[in-house]
């Protein structure tokens, strides 16, 4: 009961947040990019409350739980992909100032890819933002009271208001708050954990050599290591929700600063969760994987310390949620809508935001209902995103120097995508790989062509 009031007083919380904020997010530039005053702090705790979802919390401690310590590296390719973001492309995104993703692919080539780009980031995010309404299922499920279903709907609800009453203004500020609390439940977590196991030898003793092994095991090899440098890292390379954080950064080394901050902040959690996984396989070795973290709270902590950590479960997941689904949202408006109604006035923007919110988030809530795992839902999201949008976005950054072309990139955009929900839905192993080289080649290939029709009709039309 002490766990439900906990639970009960973090959503009062939030919601309390969203409507403060709601008084300062009256323009674009305050629900969209919160002013574009974002401090260090402010953009660091978004960042790594974005990044330690679901993912990074009920999937990654199943991870740990099933293959052992190489599960960490579901958070280090990010980290990976975030020291990349920070040298090459933070100060170029930050000196658009533009407002999404797609808007900056528009920049980058012309008006024509923005709708591909737009519609594969929204497709995307919002199976994320159900992998992440799955995850809080599972993990409000300990409490025993109600079903996955009914803690669905109610933290769909709770991240939906929240985000509608003060958009990214009350977002990074309600992230940095969760990011605190994720922090101390992780780490107060598995102190416990590791003392019920008798230590870090304890726990060792009771694992097998495979399980030990990194940076790769019997279950890990280099193959499945390069897919998720590849699906997963690059994600962290090119990402609506990266993006979007650095768009709210007051400045260029604000926005370079954070990320090198959060990629480095990112290894001590990739590690802790593992190991909380890997210490549940010890103690409850026959629950499914993705019930590791939620069966160790309900099963190892006190209560108090349970809730405790259950609120900074629901803080991963709802901080991951909210973002991708403002992220979606924004783009839905700014780049669909408004493609369609250039005149759109700043307050009909708003309203249509709002509603895309609302909209967004009921049809994750009815995907993440027809979806099994954490893990599977956000790798098909993110193999599709990566395998369409990826490369155009960083070939865009170099185009002169690369000579890539819209048509290129639209074909690159198309194709990749298209390749890899094939390899998803009829379970093609490692066609998504191969769908991330159909991307590429297209860029090039199409790219090649399409210079040399110009120049055949340039060449027509002087002698014409």
């Amino acid at each position: 009961m002490l766990e439900l009031v906990i639970i009960a007083a973090y959503f009062l919380g939030m919601i309390a947040v969203g409507v403060v904020s709601r008084r300062r997010a009256k323009g674009i530039d305050d629900f969209f990019v919160a002013g574009r005053k974002g401090s260090p702090l402010l953009i660091t705790g978004s960042l790594l409350a974005t990044i330690v979802g679901g993912s990074a919390t009920v999937g990654m401690a199943g991870l740990g739980f099933t293959q052992g310590l190489t599960g960490a590296w579901w958070l280090l390719v990010g980290s990976i992909g975030l020291v990349v973001l920070g040298i090459f492309f933070a100060e170029k995104v930050r000196k658009s100032g533009l407002y999404t993703l797609p808007e900056l692919v528009g920049k980058q080539y012309d008006g024509r890819i923005v709708l591909a780009a737009s519609v594969l980031v929204v497709i995307a995010w919002t199976g994320i933002v159900a992998g992440q309404i799955v995850a809080s299922g599972k993990i409000l499920s300990v409490l025993g009271i109600g079903t996955p279903v009914l803690w669905m709907v109610v933290c769909s609800v709770v991240f939906v208001a929240y985000t509608i009453l003060g958009g990214q203004y009350a977002v990074i500020r309600t992230d940095t708050l969760q990011t605190g609390i994720i922090f101390a439940g992780i780490f107060g977590g598995l102190a416990i954990l590791l003392s019920r196991l008798g230590g870090w030898s304890g726990l060792t003793s009771c694992l097998s050599p495979g399980q030990l092994a990194f940076p790769l095991s019997p279950q890990f090899g280099v193959k499945e290591l390069i897919a998720f440098l590849l699906l997963v890292g690059l994600t962290y390379v090119v990402g609506p929700d990266m993006y979007s954080r650095l768009f709210c950064a007051r400045d260029v080394r604000t926005a370079r600063v954070s990320v090198f901050w959060t990629a480095l902040l990112m290894i001590p959690f990739a590690f802790g969760i593992t190991l909380i996984g890997m210490g549940a396989s010890v103690l409850f070795p026959g629950i499914s994987p993705e019930q590791a973290f939620p069966t160790v709270i309900s099963e190892v902590f006190p209560p108090f310390l349970g809730g405790i950590v259950l609120a900074a479960l629901l803080c991963a997941v709802m901080s991951s949620a909210d973002t991708c689904l403002l992220s979606a949202s924004t783009i839905l408006t700014m780049d669909i809508f408004k493609r369609f109604r250039p005149s759109l006035s700043e307050e009909k923007a708003l309203f249509l935001s709002r509603w895309g919110i609302v909209i967004l988030g009921l049809v994750s809530l009815i995907l993440a209902l027809a979806l099994k795992g954490v893990i599977n839902a956000l790798l098909f999201a993110y193999s599709v995103y990566t395998c369409g949008l990826i490369l155009p976005v960083i070939a865009g950054f170099y185009k002169d120097r690369l000579k890539v072309t819209p048509r290129g990139a639209l074909a690159a955009i198309i194709g990749g995508g298209s390749a890899a929900v094939v390899s998803k839905l009829l379970d093609i192993k490692y066609l998504d790989l191969g769908a991330l080289l159909i991307s590429g080649l297209l860029l090039l290939v199409v790219s090649l062509i399409d210079r040399r029709l110009k120049s055949r009709k340039g060449i027509s039309d002087v002698t014409t």
